[in-house]
């Protein structure tokens, strides 16, 4: 049966709503923070008791870092927990632990779950669409095997994106909003591979695409704050996710149906068929970390601006293998500095204080002997392990060149590289729920990486590299900050 909402009264004025609102959120976070009677084994990092607890997840959402930084290492290898805003959270360290993590099944720690339980995704997306994400084996598979295949238009939509972007001319310096810049970059770059041209050059399509993923997320954290019966409700009202939804289609309905009529009359075998994403979706269908990535690929921008001096060597590596190699998958995987330039930014500056976040569908009782309760909501203490000093040497330095030099030291090439995952670095995840999807980023930000450094001149607007901020467990580059660039003149 539809809930059915009255038609208020019109001398109730917005403000009222936004106060029930408010206070029915609030209740709802204390109701949920004092349910933790069967968590009272593991310690507590911040307040236990119901009211505490309760101010402890509103302060959350500011001081995460301190309190996951206090519990790392106050119970460094053991589990502890923590009151968030939402729920509390039982927040895991050590190389046991992860494999622990890492080794249980589905039905005893859901991944799908626990981004059910951040993004409200079933409520967003629909159920459907939400529990069953068929396009993930189509990461997994084709879009990694073809990667080599594509890469000439992932370069062509790089170079094209940059120059129309900066815009710049002659050898003046120009300043630009360099998160927008690189979202935009990094948009219509994926959008090449995932709908082609003309599409992923849309104004419309792009702004969309740019908003949509960060839409999504608020989206999620506003629901979470009401109880779940009125999760549809809130969806529905308060967010504007199902409006993009039906704007995004506007534009994939036609090439969809073009797409199925092809399919009808020529079958997959066609010759003039495209060879992208969407057309690996549909006959998919036919057959039964755009945001991440921005944040990621900013914070190298105010690295490299505001390191200029390691400009020259990224760029002396990449001209050296474009010479000899040209510009192709292969010779990509040639630029260590390159690769390992962005694997220490994104160890420094990641996009999460936590990650690999588990829902317990059952109880669980993990090696050290800790039991979990069914509905427990799990994570790892990421940033904590990637600034670990003993993980790694002077861990609070920015150190460009760190895998590569290990590398040369130790010979491992594929733990060094910057999709690979181990128990020291955990940006993309790690085990079989490790990011599918990490081997295109890589593919796309090491190209743009790359280009800057033979086409462009880079520094800072001022002296100061323009510092992350963190909201709840979301590390967040600056949304303001400014980066100058000018053709390479030398």
């Amino acid at each position: 049966m539809q809930l059915q909402v009255p038609a208020p009264p019109s001398r109730i004025s917005g403000l009222s709503y936004s106060l029930v609102g408010i206070i029915v959120a609030t209740a709802f976070i204390i109701a949920k923070l004092s349910k933790r009677s069967k968590l009272d084994a593991i310690p507590t990092v911040g307040c236990s008791t119901w009211l505490g607890s309760w101010w402890a997840g509103i302060s959350f959402v500011t001081n995460a870092a301190d309190v996951i930084q206090e519990g790392y290492e106050k119970h460094k290898a053991a589990p502890f927990k923590v009151a968030s805003l939402h729920r509390w959270m039982v927040i895991m360290s050590g190389r046991q632990l992860l494999e622990d993590i890492c080794k249980s099944p589905d039905d005893e720690l859901s991944a799908l779950e626990a981004t059910n339980d951040i993004l409200n995704g079933q409520f967003l997306v629909g159920p459907e669409m939400f529990h069953n994400p068929w396009h993930i084996p189509i990461v997994r598979s084709q879009l990694t095997r073809n990667l080599g295949t594509l890469y000439p238009d992932i370069r062509d939509e790089v170079v094209t994106t940059f120059e129309e972007t900066l815009d710049l001319k002659g050898n003046e310096w120009k300043s630009v909003p360099a998160l927008d810049t690189v979202r935009k970059v990094v948009c219509r770059t994926s959008n090449r591979v995932f709908v082609g041209l003309p599409l992923c050059r849309n104004p419309d399509w792009v702004n969309l695409n740019v908003l949509f993923t960060v839409d999504l997320v608020k989206a999620g954290l506003i629901i979470g704050l009401f109880p779940r019966i009125l999760a549809p409700l809130v969806a529905g009202c308060l967010t504007g996710v199902t409006r993009s939804i039906r704007r995004g289609m506007k534009h994939l309905r036609p090439i969809i149906e073009e797409r199925q009529k092809y399919v009808e009359k020529y079958g997959n075998r066609g010759t003039d068929q495209p060879s992208n994403f969407l057309s690996w979706l549909i006959e998919k269908a036919e057959g039964s970390e755009r945001n991440t990535s921005s944040n990621d690929f900013t914070q190298a921008l105010y690295n490299l601006a505001a390191n200029p001096q390691y400009i020259q060597p990224l760029r002396e590596e990449v001209e050296s293998i474009v010479r000899s190699e040209g510009w192709s998958k292969g010779a990509l995987a040639k630029m260590r500095k390159i690769d390992s330039f962005l694997k220490e930014s994104q160890r420094m500056e990641g996009n999460a204080i936590v990650t690999l976040f588990r829902r317990a569908i059952k109880d669980v009782t993990f090696s050290d002997g800790t039991m979990i309760p069914k509905g427990t909501f799990v994570a790892f203490a990421t940033q904590s392990t990637h600034l670990d000093s003993e993980l790694y040497e002077n861990t609070d330095v920015f150190d460009p060149f760190r895998f590569s030099n290990a590398l040369d030291e130790d010979g491992e090439g594929l733990k060094r590289q910057f999709v690979s995952t181990n128990p020291e670095y955990l940006a993309f995840g790690h085990g079989k729920h490790a990011c599918p999807g990490r081997f295109f980023a890589a593919t796309y930000l090491k190209t743009m990486l790359a280009h800057i450094v033979v086409s462009y001149d880079v520094k800072l607007e001022d002296s100061t590299r323009p510092q992350s901020s963190v909201v709840g467990i979301a590390i967040k580059p600056n949304a303001r900050g400014k980066v100058m660039f000018r053709k390479r003149i030398c």
